[in-house]
């Protein structure tokens, strides 16, 4: 555990080290972002849906719907999301996340069940990499289910543009402060989500660090 710890210490000082001469890739959207609080959004006018390509071990078709109006509409209309990557079918391994990903470069959905039984996530409009830079859009976000299976979507704040980050050992989601949104280890065993200027987001697990008992990763080709 204290090993683990250091580890994680480490990475986040050279993590931060690295913002400020760091290239940020970034597509800022017009008129994304200054949200300083979670949202939960009422549905659009427009109905949407999400519609996977087989079936989630965790995500039932309510959390679905309550997922589809915060997605972008372009995103929500009837296309299916293919299952790139899951822990139950192959393993415990951020490689292999980045693998199944290899030359692409489209929307994907991260669905994470911890130990606890607590279901959160990220949306990104690009796939999940291993980059030198931050990189992303205003389109990314944050959310994570109550206990009463209520949906609470946490957008971009418009402070900063650390969207996504991957390396070998370490993904991170949002960040500032020292503070990352979400982060999970290299083994996809363990990770962890604070408060952070990015989303000012809650803490998506009930704890700031957690341990992974199912993980998804949608995508829309």
């Amino acid at each position: 555990m204290r090993a683990l710890r250091g580890r994680y210490t480490l990475l986040t000082g050279c993590l931060e080290d690295d913002l400020a001469l760091e290239c940020v890739e970034t597509a800022v959207q017009e008129g994304l972002g200054q949200a300083d609080v979670a949202v939960m959004a009422s549905p659009p006018k427009e109905p949407s849906e999400l519609l996977l390509n087989g079936r989630s071990s965790i995500l039932k078709s309510g959390e679905m719907q309550q997922l589809a109006p915060h997605l972008p509409p372009r995103m929500t209309t009837g296309h299916p999301w293919s299952l790139l990557y899951c822990t139950a079918r192959n393993g415990f391994s951020l490689k292999t996340l980045y693998r199944s990903m290899t030359s692409l470069s489209c929307p994907v959905l991260l669905v994470i069940r911890d130990t606890n039984g607590q279901m959160f996530g990220a949306f990104s409009s690009t796939s999940i990499r291993v980059s030198s830079s931050f990189y992303g859009t205003g389109e990314t976000f944050l959310f994570s289910f109550s206990p009463e299976l209520k949906v609470k979507v946490f957008k971009w704040t418009g402070s900063n543009t650390f969207f996504m980050k991957g390396d070998a050992d370490l993904l991170v989601i949002g960040g500032g402060s020292g503070k990352f949104g979400l982060w999970l280890d290299g083994d996809l065993y363990r990770g962890g989500s604070c408060p952070c200027e990015t989303f000012n987001n809650e803490t998506l697990s009930h704890q700031e660090e957690f341990f992974i008992q199912d993980l998804e990763v949608w995508a829309l080709p």
